[in-house]
């Protein structure tokens, strides 16, 4: 097992983003609503696992069935929801997934389907928007994150749970907030 790394902002994290969003966009467009880069490494000037987070937006539940068997054909396993309801997790079955030709490795990225409206979806854009325009509490996340990190080196379980309490603050400040437009 490896530990848990954080490093600092690589600005070539957005980019790889695209990458891969165009991938999504050709092989699976027509079922998705839309294509987000979420996650610490979404947020320009953040240390992060060097893992992206990407959820792909369905308009319902009707639509994971085909979106599951398109995905599988790109290389990746469903997980099921992993206990957080309307967000359907993927693994990638090795480093080439999403296969596509030629065959190439892609950066380390965790996929997610979500439901359009769901509590998960809505979480982490409300956290990826208000960390952009809080720098301050952006920074005051990669600390904490930096410090679990060095505490819980080997439980990831640990490292999330000791997150929870500032996430849930930030999603808490922003839905007070007026919606930014």
């Amino acid at each position: 097992m490896q530990p848990i790394e954080i490093v600092d902002y690589n600005p070539a994290w957005p980019s790889w983003f695209e990458e891969l969003k165009n991938v999504y966009a050709t092989e699976v467009g027509p079922w998705v609503r839309a294509i987000e880069h979420v996650g610490s490494t979404s947020v320009p000037g953040l240390a992060a696992k060097p893992i992206l987070d990407i959820d792909l937006i369905i308009e319902s539940p009707g639509r994971l069935a085909l979106l599951v068997e398109k995905l599988a054909g790109l290389g990746y396993q469903h997980a099921g929801d992993q206990g957080i309801p309307e967000r359907e997790a993927f693994k990638r079955l090795d480093e080439t997934v999403p296969y596509i030709s030629p065959r190439r490795s892609w950066p380390a990225h965790h996929l997610y389907v979500c439901i359009a409206g769901s509590a998960s979806l809505t979480n982490h854009l409300t956290l990826r928007n208000y960390l952009r325009t809080h720098p301050a509490q952006a920074q005051a996340y990669a600390a904490l994150k930096r410090k679990l990190a060095r505490q819980h080196p080997y439980a990831i379980e640990s490292y999330v749970e000791g997150k929870t309490a500032f996430i849930l603050d930030i999603i808490g400040r922003s839905s007070a907030q007026p919606a930014a437009k």
